[in-house]
């Protein structure tokens, strides 16, 4: 497949991706307001931090390496060792439920039954979750390698939709049941989820659609574990990258949910506290869920398939060598813009944000600070994402292995850095500790590729710097809606609270014609992809 066409399918899949994770946060988002009006804070913070954390950990460590070894390189490979590696996702998914589940079971505080009744039903549904989201991993890899658009985006939809409207009946009807209704929800979350890919390949493979594209899997039974005569029955160099990814994903989700961790082990916030903490946490992460994260997954496959891993910028094709420098130049600029706004704008609308979505109990106390970290957060996640996604992508195994040191070391120190600042700043700690973690992360990865590009004419980073006027017009937009928050905000009335909007409005219009003016490369780019 030529560069420009794979470019094209992936930012396809980027706002494909987009698109559902918008569907995901607004129906999260929705979701939390809803049930906030039924159920205690307390149960909020079990199901969205405790509970959560077990599946995303399971999921996480059982998959995440195999993925990315997996998605590597070109389409055309022995798709037979493939899928035989990724089947590998399930036994390693049952072991660290069984291993998780007993440490949530038995090691950790257990919540008050009274408040937040059938916990322990809610771990075993939970773990059970994973293992059944890891039945359906060979065919999502097979899925996102040939960039089946139109499968991701009916699966994911389906499954968030269903999950939605039977935690909504079930909260209406049964609020008593406590656990128990996130627990079904989650079940039946991935079992649609897993069941949407098994019907579509089921109908595909072998089709005149199938045969006519060419696909290396000719039919269902080679989707599932088999050996072949005289053959290994996995690829070792995908299963020795597998391994080398497998110990830089424990770490990583150590730093990516390391609050969690944190809470969960530590009890530095109670279970209400928690809730609260994890609204405000959804509620701040919506943009950089719902447009980083898709990017991120997309573009790395942009840059797996374009480029060549292990191998120096002159051994590559000088072609693709461009095309991946100029995507990559525009990439950091676009996310660095849309991280740039929302801090800019996030600090001064943070209280009132809190105010309209949950009333006092949010916008009071240490609500609104929370926020406003987060904004900022933001900004060092959009530039992260990019800069390791395309750093991921490229690295061979020994630097896969020197580079699961560094986050070692990181790791470490982010827990410590998390504990300390919780104890001084309270929950705004974990988001100060976050921001220090993702500025080591993209010091690793810029100078990463720094060095990666410097024995060629490309210099990517520099779209990490934007054009001066917009820097001047972000400083202005800061100021007047900081002073229009003091004057208008949040305690004067309705009408005080339109004006602080307008306000707003405003500098944001004068902030995206600034842009269009002076960003016009980018401004091509993304309309054209």
């Amino acid at each position: 497949m030529a560069a420009q066409d794979v470019l094209g399918q992936t930012a396809r899949l980027a706002s494909s991706s987009a698109l559902l994770q918008v569907l995901f946060r607004v129906v999260t988002f929705g979701l939390n307001a809803f049930t906030l009006r039924y159920l205690s804070r307390e149960l909020i913070g079990v199901v969205n931090v405790r509970l959560t954390l077990l599946y995303s950990t399971v999921v996480f460590l059982a998959r995440e390496a195999f993925r990315r070894a997996c998605l590597s390189g070109s389409a055309k490979r022995n798709w037979t060792k493939t899928i035989n590696l990724l089947w590998l996702t399930v036994p390693l998914g049952v072991f660290w439920s069984l291993i998780l589940g007993l440490v949530w079971l038995h090691l950790l505080e257990v919540p008050d039954p009274s408040v937040v009744p059938h916990y322990q039903a809610g771990v075993v549904a939970f773990g059970l979750s994973a293992i059944i989201e890891l039945l359906g991993e060979p065919f999502w890899v097979l899925a996102q390698a040939h960039l089946f658009v139109r499968l991701k985006v009916i699966a994911e939809s389906l499954s968030v939709v269903s999950k939605c409207i039977l935690t909504v009946t079930l909260v209406i009807l049964y609020p008593h049941w406590g656990l128990y209704i996130f627990s079904l929800a989650q079940l039946l979350y991935v079992s649609v989820l897993v069941m949407c890919y098994v019907i579509y390949f089921v109908m595909f493979l072998g089709s005149p659609e199938a045969t006519k594209k060419s696909f290396p899997v000719p039919r269902v039974k080679a989707l599932l574990p088999s050996f072949v005569e005289d053959e290994t029955f996995v690829n070792w160099k995908e299963a020795r990258l597998t391994w080398s990814f497998f110990k830089q994903s424990f770490l990583k989700q150590i730093l990516t949910e390391g609050e969690r961790y944190v809470m969960t082990f530590l009890n530095v916030l109670n279970f209400g506290d928690q809730g609260v903490y994890d609204i405000v946490n959804n509620l701040g992460s919506l943009v950089a869920r719902f447009i980083f994260l898709p990017i991120e997954e997309s573009f790395y496959v942009f840059f797996a398939k374009v480029l060549e891993r292990g191998k120096t910028v002159k051994d590559q094709k000088q072609d693709d060598v461009a095309m991946a420098a100029n995507v990559l130049e525009l990439l950091l600029k676009l996310v660095l813009l849309i991280g740039l706004t929302i801090t800019v704008f996030g600090y001064a609308y943070s209280q009132l944000a809190l105010d309209i979505y949950g009333g006092s109990m949010l916008s009071s106390g240490t609500g609104p600070d929370l926020l406003r970290c987060y904004s900022l957060y933001v900004l060092f996640l959009a530039v992260n994402g990019v800069t390791e996604c395309f750093t991921f992508a490229l690295m061979c195994k020994e630097e896969v292995d020197r580079y699961n040191f560094v986050m070692l070391a990181l790791s470490f120190i982010f827990l410590c850095i998390s504990y300390f600042l919780t104890h001084w700043y309270g929950s705004v700690g974990f988001i100060l500790a976050n921001c220090f973690n993702m500025g080591i992360r993209i010091a690793h990865s810029t100078h990463y590729i720094h060095h990666y590009f410097r024995e060629s004419t490309h210099r990517p980073l520099t779209g990490l710097l934007p054009s001066p006027a917009l820097l001047l017009v972000y400083t202005l937009s800061a100021v007047l809606t900081a002073f229009s928050e003091v004057w208008f905000c949040c305690d004067k009335g309705w009408m005080a609270r339109l004006i602080h909007i307008s306000m707003g409005a405003l500098c944001l219009a004068a902030t995206l014609v600034t842009m269009f003016c002076t960003e016009t490369k980018l401004i091509h780019f993304v309309r054209s992809q």
